[in-house]
């Protein structure tokens, strides 16, 4: 387990703290048509942070061909449809070169500096200078409102706090609370404003293209000139 970082709860848990079985019984909201509207048609993709595949089955299924990638064996294991790379998303080096690179699950967001610079150089190599990177970031009130509660209408609670760990971090604790079990997440994550989000991406090359959503939370990234 990452320093920093833990889970608990039934099945496998990732070096992250993350539950395999909570990201598969968590359902889409609407990610794979932001996506695919935002890249070109049947594009290849290169999926970091893949999980067990919840956006990587319905872009295959809309023609794309995917590379996922994922650093746990136990969520490549539920990914259908698509290679599959089993790495850490900083270390990555596929020697090809993808017409789209995602980065979602508000990865962005990394605690450590270094290792946020590194997943942005990874989407950086990947892509050539007609390609584009899509990344999920929080939205810009995300911490004013925790702590929160939030019941989805899948049926499940999460409820989100957290605490300064100091040098703008923040420990983040995520609970997931289903009918029949509950698991538990801790991990390390940095609140970026909107500038502090675009000075990142330029230091890997990279520019806001576009925002997707209104609420600034989805991003068209492409190389800088």
């Amino acid at each position: 387990m990452r320093e920093g970082y833990d889970g608990s709860g039934p099945g496998a848990i990732t070096p992250d703290g993350c539950s395999v079985e909570v990201y598969a019984r968590l359902p889409l909201y609407g990610e794979p048509d932001i996506i695919a509207a935002a890249v070109p048609e049947a594009a290849r993709l290169l999926e970091l942070g893949c999980g067990v595949g919840r956006m990587t089955g319905p872009l295959v299924e809309r023609g794309f061909t995917v590379t996922a990638v994922d650093e746990s064996a136990e969520m490549l294991e539920r990914v259908r449809g698509a290679r599959t790379v089993r790495s850490p998303i900083e270390s990555l080096e596929l020697g090809e070169l993808f017409d789209a690179v995602t980065l979602t699950s508000f990865l962005v967001h990394a605690g450590d500096e270094g290792v946020r610079r590194g997943l942005l150089d990874t989407c950086r190599r990947h892509i050539g200078d007609d390609g584009c990177v899509i990344i999920q970031r929080e939205p810009l009130d995300q911490r004013a409102r925790l702590p929160y509660e939030r019941v989805d209408p899948a049926g499940f609670t999460v409820r989100m706090s957290s605490e300064p760990a100091g040098d703008g971090v923040d420990l983040m604790r995520a609970e997931y609370v289903f009918p029949d079990t509950v698991w538990r997440q801790r991990f390390l994550s940095r609140a970026l404003t909107r500038e502090a989000f675009e000075a990142a991406l330029a230091e890997s090359g990279l520019r806001v293209d576009r925002y997707l959503t209104d609420d600034g939370t989805w991003v068209r990234a492409v190389p800088t000139a």
